[in-house]
């Protein structure tokens, strides 16, 4: 009996041994794969930036599947370091896969609108767009989320399907965009000089473009004022800066000319009382 008790003890204790060489084994495959996952995600991502015409877009969309992928294999080591044949990892692979896809249906709803946002590409990173309400300049499109910074400062993540799904307004694609600004003046002024004094305020701004040649027109007889319109075309990096300059000059141009900027006024008549 004391015998069979010792070879027990070491059977047993070879047993532990091994597993605990396999479960260190694995410790040290994991460890070693996520740094090296995360090393060739960064190095991809810098490689495929220097590359002329490099897409920021693109770059990190390959760079995060290259990560996925190998820490898919370092999954696949880890298991077969237990002695797991790789037709079976393949098959609970497969069938683990049709369960989370079951379960995770927005979640691969995202990925997939990720991949059409990265094919399609309606917007890249930085570029200001608005999603019916999903405004802001685009950070990342990653292949879950998109990420992005509002117009105040505020960081703003959204999934892909959300987005997807919307129409999108990307007022940084073209490379010029149309101003339109309106100016009120006071029915009993002369439209002429008020006309000849926006034209020439358009005229005298060198951000202005000449070709579409820029308008100003009557465009509206309001209740309170006759309604100017200023119509010009500008690079849309000089749009915002562009449309208050004129705003402000506007205003001074008008009553320079002797004109002025009525605003509503609504007059009460009452009956006297007995």
């Amino acid at each position: 009996m004391e015998l069979d008790a010792s070879k027990l003890l070491e059977t047993y204790g070879e047993l532990a041994l091994q597993y605990a060489l396999d479960i260190l084994g694995a410790l040290i495959l994991l460890v070693v794969g996520w740094i090296l996952a995360g090393w060739a995600r960064r190095a991809l991502r810098r490689a495929l930036l220097r590359l002329p015409r490099a897409d920021a877009t693109v770059s990190g969309v390959l760079s995060n599947l290259v990560r996925y992928m190998i820490l898919v294999l370092v999954v696949i080591a880890v298991l077969a370091q237990f002695g797991v044949q790789t037709a079976s990892i393949l098959a609970v692979l497969g069938t683990a896969g049709l369960a989370v896809g079951l379960a995770l249906q927005g979640t691969l709803s995202n990925i997939a609108a990720g991949l059409m946002l990265l094919f399609l590409r309606p917007f890249k990173v930085g570029d200001y767009v608005d999603a019916e309400g999903i405004a802001g300049t685009v950070e990342e499109i990653g292949l879950f989320n998109t990420e992005f910074t509002t117009f105040d400062g505020i960081y703003r993540s959204v999934p892909n399907s959300q987005i997807w799904s919307r129409s999108i307004l990307n007022y940084s694609r073209l490379p010029t965009r149309r101003l339109d600004l309106t100016v009120g003046v006071d029915y009993g002024d002369d439209l002429e000089r008020a006309l000849g004094a926006l034209r020439d305020l358009l005229a005298g701004d060198a951000r202005v473009l000449g070709d579409p040649e820029p308008q100003v027109m009557v465009s509206e007889l309001a209740d309170s004022s006759v309604n100017l319109n200023l119509r010009c075309w500008a690079n849309t990096g000089d749009f915002w800066a562009l449309k208050f300059d004129l705003t402000r000059q506007a205003k001074e141009r008008i009553e320079a000319a002797g004109c002025t900027i009525p605003f509503p006024q609504r007059v009460v008549h009452t009956a006297a009382r007995d």
